[in-house]
């Protein structure tokens, strides 16, 4: 009898023994299963953060461009139509992002070009960007004008008209009484005016490696 209490109790024991395994592979199963999801759950980020970094990041209307001429620039040598080139001086950054990079080549063009009047007026110049290149692909843009002027020296042209004419007379007078006083006054006048032209005045210049800050009319999209 005490024999058969026995064989009962290690088969009791064996039968407990066979339901814990299962129970144990359940939960290392389980366990598996975690590194498995965190491994997915890494793959799900990594491929938001491509999409975003991959997504175009648009450069909003009013955004400053400054940038650094490769040549002079004249309102003497220039005139409407012709075309520069430049180089962007500081990175433009969106969202923490650089849209642009510094040094990025740009291309602008003359819109108004106005030498110094040898008599009057004044000397205005006027340029914009047209492109800039960003990791090898060209984008056109669309800025607002840069322009500089210098005033005529009118005031000057007068004085030295006037004197010119004032000596003409003085000398056409010591020469021949009225009548040559009468034609050295118009000499004279030929000569200041003359004189006038070769003093001329200033004209708009912008040296090489001079920088220019151009603001954005419209967004500009850029590809990442």
């Amino acid at each position: 009898m005490k024999t058969n209490w026995m064989m009962y109790g290690a088969a009791a024991l064996l039968i407990l023994a066979g339901c814990q395994k299962p129970a144990d592979n359940a939960d290392q199963g389980t366990n598996q299963g975690g590194p498995g999801q965190g491994s997915s759950q890494q793959q799900a980020n990594a491929r938001g953060s491509t999409r975003e970094a991959e997504r175009p990041l648009v450069v909003p209307e009013g955004t400053s461009i400054p940038v650094v001429l490769t040549s002079a620039l004249s309102s003497k040598v220039n005139k409407p139509g012709d075309e520069f080139e430049a180089s962007v001086a500081e990175a433009v950054t969106m969202e923490g992002r650089v849209a642009i990079p510094k040094d990025s080549q740009v291309r602008g063009t003359i819109v108004d070009a106005k030498r110094q009047g040898t008599f009057k007026g004044e000397a205005d110049l006027a340029a914009k960007l047209t492109s800039v290149r960003v990791r090898g692909k060209d984008y056109e843009i669309s800025t607002d004008t840069y322009s500089g002027a210098q005033k005529g020296k009118g005031k000057r042209t007068a004085v030295v008209t006037g004197g010119g004419a004032a000596v003409g007379a003085l000398i056409g007078g010591l020469a021949g009484g009225g009548k040559g006083a009468a034609i050295g006054a118009g000499v004279g006048a030929g000569g200041g005016l003359a004189a006038s032209g070769a003093t001329g005045g200033k004209n708009v210049e912008w040296p090489a490696e001079s920088q220019l800050t151009f603001q954005l009319t419209q967004p500009l999209t850029i590809e990442r």
